[in-house]
Formats: C-alpha cells, structure tokens, sequence
C-alpha cells in the first residue's frame, strides 16, 4: 500500500468514526445542553439556567419512581449476580451441547415485550399480586441470563489444572470454589451485573406489564409524562442519570482493572 492510499484510507477510516460518534453522542447532547435551557421549550433556546435541575430534583413522582427504579435494579443485580454465576457454572459443567446453553441465556435475548406478557401470565396463574416484587423478578430473569453469559465466556478459558491442584492438596470444592474459582470469575461477574444493572434501570416494557400503581418506575413515570410533551425537568433529570452512568462505568473499569492485571500470565 503506498503512502496516498495509507494516508485515504487514515482518512476515511476518521471520517467514518468520527460520523458513527456524532450519529450515537448528538441527541444525549441535545438533551444535555437543552436541560440548561432558561425557557421552558425544548426545542428553543433561550438562555442558561440551572432552574430545570432544581425542579426534577423537588418533583415528588419523579424522585420516587426513581428511586423506585434504583431499588429494583439493585435487587435484581443482586439476585442475578447469585443466579447467574450459579447458572454459568452448573450449565459448564453439565452441558454437553449447546442445546442447554442456548435455553440458559434464552432470556436475555427473547423480545421483551414476549418476557413481560410471560412473566404476567405467570404472575396471574399463581395469583401473585403485582408490584414491587413482581417487578423484581421480572429483571431479575433476564438480568441472570446476562450475568450467565459473562461467566460462560470466562469459564471457558480456566485452566481446570488449578481446580485439580487444589483438590490433590486437600482443599475442599467450597474452598476451592472461594479461593481458586471465584477470584478469576469476578471481572466477568462485576461486568456482567454492571450491564445488568444498566438495562434494568431504563428497562420499559417489561416493567409496563408488571409494575402496579404503588411501585411505578422511573420509565413509566417519564412515559406517562411525555405523553403530554417533553418537560425541561424530564431533561435535566436524564442529564444526572448520564452523569451517573458515566461515574458507574468508570468505577467498574477501575475495579476491574487491577483485578484482570493481576492475574496476566
């Protein structure tokens, strides 16, 4: 390749991903920059302004179905982070085909809308009153899958050698599991919850069929408001939750870091 077409091809190759980046990044911006809109237009600037902040932060239903949100999605991440591991390890050893793989992560690739009718129908066979809980379980399904996932693909590069070394020295398949087995599955397991936690915390559909009045969250609550327009509030508060992601992201990154660099060859 000569020197012209090394430097076109440098050339499109930062075009392309500079347009992929502006296409993902340009409406979170959107909602960003308008959320410091004085005015209360969404689509018209009018001036800078934290007002919008202050309100999402004093709005009652807002507050509450976030925080809603923020209970739901740690307690499924939490039950996922059990279940999922659990799941990863009896279908790796125990599968023989990809059969019973498939059926594991099943869930976490079914249509949601096809989750939640299921998870509802299943709620009213056995008359369990929707709500909190019910929203619980219904993340909790699919967010096992996800966490499954990462630890199938990190099983699958363990030397079983270790597991075998520990069992000749006498160490029991508890403590084997605690001190040889779980160490390496952590990464897998922090990144795993850390996507489960995400996706349950904007999750809509599947809540939309299992949530009851009491226990609405914060998807439902924005859903119910935008049907009306698009309030400043409704922007400032996806703003904060941005700027949450972002801290969580990097705070997984930093503890995952040193635990992957701790265990290169």
């Amino acid at each position: 390749m000569t020197r012209r077409e090394t430097v076109t091809w440098g050339l499109l190759r930062g075009t392309t991903l500079t347009l992929v980046c502006v296409f993902l990044l340009a409406p979170v911006a959107v909602v960003a920059v308008m959320s410091l809109n004085s005015g209360d237009s969404v689509l018209r600037w009018e001036g800078l302004s934290l007002q919008w902040y202050a309100a999402a932060l004093s709005s009652q239903p807002l507050m509450s179905s976030l925080f809603m949100s923020l209970a739901v999605a740690a307690t499924a991440t939490a039950i996922a982070g059990v279940l999922g591991t659990m799941l990863a390890i009896g279908v790796h050893r125990v599968a023989r085909g990809p059969l019973l793989r498939a059926l594991a992560l099943l869930p976490a690739f079914v249509p949601d809308i096809v989750l939640g009718i299921g998870t509802l129908s299943l709620f009213a066979l056995f008359a369990w009153k929707i709500g909190f809980t019910s929203v619980v379980v219904a993340h909790a399904a699919f967010e096992i899958a996800i966490v499954a996932a990462f630890v199938l693909a990190r099983l699958g590069g363990l030397d079983p050698a270790l597991e075998e070394a520990s069992a000749n020295l006498g160490a029991t398949r508890l403590r084997t599991f605690r001190r040889i087995v779980l160490p390496q599955l952590m990464p897998s397991i922090l990144a795993g919850c850390a996507l489960g936690f995400s996706l349950s915390l904007d999750e809509f559909i599947i809540a939309f069929f299992t949530t009851a009045a009491g226990s609405q969250t914060l998807p439902i609550q924005v859903y119910s408001m935008v049907r009306f327009g698009v309030s400043p509030e409704i922007n400032a508060l996806a703003t904060m939750l941005l700027v949450v992601t972002i801290v969580i992201i990097l705070a997984v990154q930093r503890a995952l870091l040193p635990l992957i660099l701790r265990r290169k060859p």
